[in-house]
């Protein structure tokens, strides 16, 4: 397919589209398929043939809608109506209120056993009304095994602009003038890697999306995949045009098997249109993508470690420099962003870089999607702006803590982040914000805890996991970890002494300092997080000498 011929097929899919007077998405993420939302998809297209609307009423499966424990979801557009926890039993009642009586069946509306006011339009639940969804856009109203239905909303039209109207040069330009940091978890300036990837003379470049996501409790770059891959694809191919790729590979994590599905479905539709693979649009650009599925191991969302496993290789990190921009898959220029930072990467380009800095904070540009998990009311998936504050998610997005319980602290970050206490509740989630308190941003893993949590045995749950997941390749992640992890166990047993815990703020610091990778550097931030700020859990629990 040329260009003219991408344009004339979007102007049909979005006329088809015309011809339904209602949508219907019915969420088949992972989270509400195993609430049995396949089963609901499958009852309700029998529903709405048996009623004879199958001419005006289309009904499709989605991607994340967002309230993860409320589900299954069931969306009514273009009203904007959601119903919670919709079965078989309860189908019948939705569509007959909803599309025959043309009136709202209020005891199923989202949220309408919790709040005060169910809103008919979504959009204007708190939930909704608070975010601002960028790389989430379009999840839950496409569905995402169709390339059709990412034509009807704009999709491949960045990557059209980018080809035709833009120059490498340029489009690097938009990434640096957005000032999107990787979402991934350091931080570091999109464009500015883009740039040091351009800038290596090579006769082959990599384009790498990292979607080994590991952090517990997060899901933000499954969801992603699962409800729209072509966003990801679309993005990886542009930024193989910019940077002089011809090779690109998306990293997922062998436990997403819906996410690697949907994903090498849309490598599949995309190629057979013209929009992967030689001569993309007619141009002289040439780019594919290959999945390679991860095997579990943590510490292979470390890039050195991916780029490994890719090759073949144990999945275990290496010294930089030289980074991967210089020398990575293969010996070559590579270039690695996560799942969401790519997913920035479209609209960036659509509607500028300026477009994008305008959101967010001075240092801190952009949205953020974060996954809400823990003792709270509306755990799921979320994006908002740069800098909202802690407070804001937890008791206005969020809906508080369950069961009116007191809020205790949040932790970010997952094992490499940190937990933040509850004076500190106003805290703008941005990068410089959440260092300064000894947490970090990380990939955006939100869990939230109430004041029956025990932040030692926090601190010894993380410290576990990273002394699981260490890979053992040096020693200050391999020992350190594990004699960290005895520590804070002997101490939760009560067993330890002020000695003991002078070892293991010491040892904190020399694994931080001394270890090969960042999940070593990184491990000792819980441990160090809750001691800083509920250091009086860990004094109560030391034996008293003497």
């Amino acid at each position: 397919m040329i260009r003219h011929e991408l344009q004339a097929l979007t102007g049909k899919v979005r006329e088809k589209q015309q011809q339904y007077k209602h949508r219907i998405c019915v969420c088949c993420g992972a989270s509400c398929i195993s609430s049995g939302s396949e089963e609901v998809l499958n009852k309700l297209n029998e529903e709405i043939k048996a009623r004879g609307l199958e001419e005006t009423v289309e009904v499709i499966p989605t991607g994340c809608m967002g309230p993860c424990n409320q589900g299954p979801l069931v969306k009514y557009l273009p009203e904007n109506t959601i119903y919670q926890k919709v079965d078989c039993e309860n189908l019948q009642r939705v569509v007959q209120s909803q599309l025959i009586d043309k009136k709202p069946l209020e005891d199923l509306l989202l949220f309408a056993d919790s709040r005060e006011k169910p809103f008919v339009d979504a959009a204007e639940d708190p939930f909704f009304k608070r975010q601002q969804k960028i790389a989430l856009k379009d999840c839950g109203d496409i569905n995402p095994d169709s390339i059709e239905d990412y034509l009807a909303v704009g999709g491949y039209q960045a990557l059209d602009k980018a080809i035709f109207l833009m120059s490498p040069e340029e489009v690097i330009s938009e990434v640096k003038q957005s000032r999107i940091r990787g979402r991934g978890g350091a931080g570091y300036p999109t464009g500015l890697k883009w740039e040091t990837v351009y800038k290596y003379v090579s006769d082959q470049k990599y384009v790498i999306c990292n979607g080994d996501e590991g952090d517990p409790g997060a899901f933000m770059d499954r969801s992603v995949l699962e409800g729209n891959p072509h966003r990801v694809l679309e993005s990886m191919a542009i930024a193989g045009y910019a940077i002089g790729a011809s090779k690109g590979y998306a990293y997922i994590r062998g436990e997403y098997p819906l996410a690697i599905k949907r994903f090498e479905q849309a490598i599949k539709q995309a190629g057979k249109l013209g929009l992967l693979g030689k001569n993309i649009l007619g141009s002289n650009f040439s780019f594919d993508v290959e999945v390679r599925i991860g095997a579990g191991a943590f510490v292979c969302g470390e890039e050195t470690a991916l780029i490994a496993s890719i090759e073949g290789k144990r999945g275990t990190p290496k010294p930089r420099p030289p980074f991967p921009a210089e020398s990575g898959l293969w010996g070559k220029p590579t270039l690695i962003n996560n799942v969401e930072t790519f997913a920035a990467i479209a609209p960036i380009i659509l509607n500028g870089g300026e477009w994008y800095s305008e959101t967010g904070t001075a240092k801190s540009a952009g949205t953020k999607v974060f996954a809400l998990a823990g003792k709270i009311n509306y755990s799921g998936l979320i994006e908002v702006p740069m800098g909202t504050s802690l407070r804001e998610i937890v008791f206005d997005i969020g809906g508080g803590i369950q069961h009116g319980a007191e809020f205790k602290a949040a932790q970010t970050g997952g094992p490499s982040g940190g937990c933040i206490p509850a004076e500190h509740l106003d805290v703008k989630m941005d990068y410089e914000s959440l260092m300064s308190l000894g947490s970090i941003m990380g990939s955006g893993g939100l869990i939230v805890m109430d004041k029956s949590s025990d932040m030692v045995d926090v601190a010894r749950y993380f410290m576990e996991f990273c002394m699981d997941e260490s890979c053992g390749k040096c020693i200050p992640c391999r020992v350190g970890t594990k004699m960290m992890h005895d520590l804070i166990q002997k101490i939760g047993e009560r067993k330890a002494t002020r000695i003991d815990l002078d070892r293991l703020e010491e040892l904190a610091v020399y694994v931080k300092e001394t270890s090969l990778c960042g999940l070593g550097a990184s491990a000792p931030n819980p441990l160090l997080s809750t001691l800083r700020h509920f250091r009086e859990e860990y004094e109560s629990k030391i034996q008293q000498e003497g």
